[in-house]
């Protein structure tokens, strides 16, 4: 026998003794595929990170991969993750009617598909889980509304308040759900004669830059004449932001945003982001992770049926979806420190950063 032909035949009992003992990293293991929309949204990647590691610890191997707001990219990830053989998804869906698709196809090939913050709209998914995305849209507008003390606008003597609506991503269902909460607030005022809506934009992708180029538009054809914005989320709230200070008009004009990121808490304590909404996501990435867990082993699940009409606001959606809401805060100057900081949401330095020392509270 030569002594190469010894060397092949040692590698190859090598690698069958490897595989007989589960020798590769992940062998053995149950899939868990993570699909993310995009990580320029700060909150993301914090999930990604907290998921898998919760994910790990159960004993899953996780699969990760993120589209970059590519909506074709991200059901191609998903098919990809399908054949990998993972046993579950959670995906964060960058385009609910789109991803049906993916989710659909995995889902009957077995796969149990978890619908995380974001609705994919097909009965077929497991379960979606998020916040209540309704009462979002009420708190930024109630928000918006108290700082203008819209109960005490004087309607004769300077018209109707002149307000700007920034929606966020229109191909993202919690967009539409923030709107329908929005509208709860400025209808009624908006029929009364209390305000007057000057501008409706959406902003696509959430996208910060896109915020600032139509509040741009927007103040140049309005000639900065606006009382108050109600902007979605933190992102195009700061976007916009940039605009207003560049006319002078930031920490003026009352404007809202979402998911108490750091430069919108930041924006807060400096006093030019009026409002941010608190989603407590150290709250619902561990709810997917023991619901996915739950739902691989068979157990039953605490969660309750709504119709994708009532999730859509779209009465001619068909079928249901097992369903989980956590409640949301309204966050401001007042009560930052509070919910954000000594809840330790955010850190006190990110919180505070630029502000003199004398005009911060102490360290919690």
């Amino acid at each position: 026998m030569s002594r190469k032909f010894r060397m092949v035949t040692a590698i190859l009992l090598v690698v069958m003794l490897m595989t007989s003992l589960g020798g590769c990293k992940g062998s053995g293991k149950i899939k868990v595929g993570l699909s993310f929309s995009d990580f320029a949204t700060e909150r993301w990647k914090n999930e990604e990170i907290l998921m898998r590691k919760l994910l790990e610890e159960k004993g899953y191997e996780v699969i990760s991969q993120e589209a970059a707001h590519d909506v074709k990219l991200q059901n191609d990830q998903i098919d990809n993750m399908v054949t990998q053989g993972v046993k579950a998804l959670i995906i964060v869906a960058e385009d609910g009617d789109a991803a049906a698709t993916a989710a659909s196809a995995a889902a009957k090939k077995g796969v149990i598909v978890l619908a995380y913050d974001r609705l994919i709209k097909t009965p077929d998914i497991a379960a979606y889980v998020s916040f209540n995305n309704v009462e979002v849209g009420r708190q930024q507008a109630l928000g918006v509304m108290k700082a203008l003390d819209i109960d005490n606008w004087d309607v004769a003597a300077n018209g109707p308040a002149r307000v700007v609506k920034l929606g966020g991503s229109p191909t993202d269902n919690n967009a539409i759900l923030f709107r329908q909460g929005q509208d709860e607030i400025l209808d009624p005022l908006e029929e009364a004669g209390k305000i007057e809506i000057v501008a409706d934009q959406w902003v696509d992708n959430w996208d910060a830059k896109n915020a600032l180029a139509l509040m741009e538009n927007i103040l140049t054809a309005t000639g900065n004449d606006i009382d108050a914005v109600v902007a979605s989320n933190d992102g195009t709230a700061l976007g916009a932001l940039q605009a207003l200070k560049a006319q002078g008009l930031a920490g003026k004009v009352p404007i809202s945003g979402q998911d108490a990121t750091a430069d919108g808490c930041n924006s807060i304590v400096k006093g030019e982001l009026t409002v941010s909404i608190l989603k407590d996501i150290r709250d619902l990435s561990p709810l997917a992770v023991d619901l996915v867990d739950k739902l691989i082993k068979g157990e039953k699940a605490d969660l309750e049926m709504y119709t994708l009409a009532e999730l859509t606001n779209d009465p001619s959606k068909t079928g249901e979806v097992p369903c989980k809401f956590l409640p949301v805060y309204q966050v401001n100057k007042d009560n930052v420190y509070e919910l954000v900081v000594k809840s330790k949401f955010q850190s006190y330095d990110d919180v505070y950063r630029d502000i003199p020392e004398a005009q911060r509270p102490p360290k919690p």
